[in-house]
């Protein structure tokens, strides 16, 4: 037994050593040292589909219809259709609908809400509150995140009630 655990050590300790020895280069002298460019891309202003899933889309009165939960495209690469999601609560009983991709404008800037608004829908600016450990001295400044940084825009517009969306067509994905 103990023979047989020093021939399979030597053995695997054989193959390792020409593995590594096949890795390591050989060098010529004859040979310049070439040189070695690094090149990035940016894609400034590009939005990443993979972060379109779940952006909510509004009406043109600042209502919530629903959000986005799949881009089509077609075999150029072109994509043509949003599929929305309406309704619904976590995902059970949402009516999805197909509409045209070019109908839906992209905006960067949060939904503006002035809070006198009846629409309880809308959402906020984000704020956040700084001041002294007191609560006597405080200060409200509005922040915003650049969309270049967050790589997907802030929400879609779709001209049309929530209504009108969940009386369209539903959506299903053909196998």
């Amino acid at each position: 037994m103990l023979m047989k655990s020093i021939a399979a050590g030597l053995a695997g300790t054989a193959l390792l050593a020409t593995v590594a020895f096949a890795q390591n280069p050989t060098t010529t002298a004859d040979k310049a040292p070439t040189a070695t460019t690094t090149t990035t891309t940016s894609a400034s202003g590009e939005w990443r589909v993979s972060k379109m899933a779940g952006v909510k889309v509004y009406n043109d009165a600042n209502e919530n219809i629903g959000s986005i939960n799949d881009l089509l495209m077609d075999k150029s690469g072109a994509v043509k259709i949003a599929v929305i999601g309406v309704g619904g609560f976590l995902g059970m009983g949402e009516h999805l609908v197909a509409v045209p991709y070019e109908k839906l404008k992209f905006v960067n800037e949060a939904v503006a809400y002035t809070g006198t608004s009846a629409n309880p829908n809308a959402k906020p600016a984000a704020t956040t509150t700084t001041g002294a450990a007191t609560g006597t001295e405080k200060t409200t400044t509005t922040t915003t995140a650049s969309s270049s940084s967050k790589w997907y825009p802030d929400h879609a517009v779709f001209n049309a009630s929530k209504d009108e969306l969940k009386n369209m067509p539903e959506f299903k994905y053909s196998e």
